[in-house]
């Protein structure tokens, strides 16, 4: 059992770490490897439903290893280890050079399969730990989106287009729904596997966004505190 609990989390490290966007562009004729968002770009460059694609195979990532999990009833600390192990992956990807993605879309993945499988096993309540986060995060992407799809200059085309004008709202919004999950399935008394699990998440998705890129912003930083702050918070070191 030692061996196969090492098996799903190693396979999940290594499925998070699939460069799904980065083959099917060059698939397509563009090079994305030296993108700083996979996501937007592939939208941008390649097509609408081949970033379409690469949202739900992020989302899976974080999944698929959760729900494999469940199904061949996996202890649910190990379900949880795998969750993380997989959106590490994706942030920290080996075929990659460990420089990936910021392990958002692949943390919702993860939270939404845990709180799913433990609502229809052991506490059937545990699904509005991720409504909860949904509604923190959506809010703060319909504050960024709303404005710029109503706008009268924009066209059909340009209030699709994934990306645009950087936010504040967008990565505020995710910072805090990620925040916000370990600590309501600490309050509405969920497994504590699942809580430590979705803190390890939160903790994995801080550290990316603290840490990417640092060096170069810390030699030109006149204040490393609030380069530190603006990363934690908005995803970036300067406003």
């Amino acid at each position: 059992m030692v061996i196969a609990n090492i098996a799903l989390v190693i396979g999940a490290y290594l499925l998070g770490s699939f460069q799904y966007m980065i083959l099917l562009g060059r698939a397509r004729g563009f090079d994305l490897s030296q993108e700083e968002d996979l996501h937007s770009a592939l939208w941008r460059k390649v097509g609408r439903l081949e970033g379409l694609s690469g949202i739900v195979v992020d989302i899976l990532k974080g999944a698929i290893p959760v729900v494999i999990g469940f199904a061949l009833d996996f202890h649910l600390a190990v379900i949880a280890a795998a969750g993380v192990a997989a959106v590490a992956g994706q942030m920290w990807p080996v075929f990659r050079k460990f420089d990936g993605e910021r392990g958002n879309t692949s943390g919702a993945g993860m939270m939404l399969a845990i709180t799913v499988g433990v609502s229809s096993t052991e506490a059937s309540h545990a699904y509005l730990v991720f409504l909860i986060a949904l509604i923190i995060a959506l809010t703060g992407f319909f504050i960024r989106t709303i404005p710029r799809f109503v706008a009268p200059s924009q066209t059909l085309s340009q209030r699709l287009m994934l990306g645009g004008p950087v936010s504040n709202s967008l990565p505020l919004g995710m910072v805090i729904a990620f925040a916000a999950a370990p600590l309501s399935s600490w309050c509405l008394q969920q497994p504590l596997e699942m809580t430590v699990g979705l803190a390890a998440l939160f903790v994995a998705l801080v550290a990316r966004r603290l840490t990417v890129g640092i060096g170069a912003d810390v030699k030109t930083a006149t204040s490393v505190r609030r380069i530190l702050i603006n990363r934690l918070l908005y995803d970036r070191s300067y406003l």
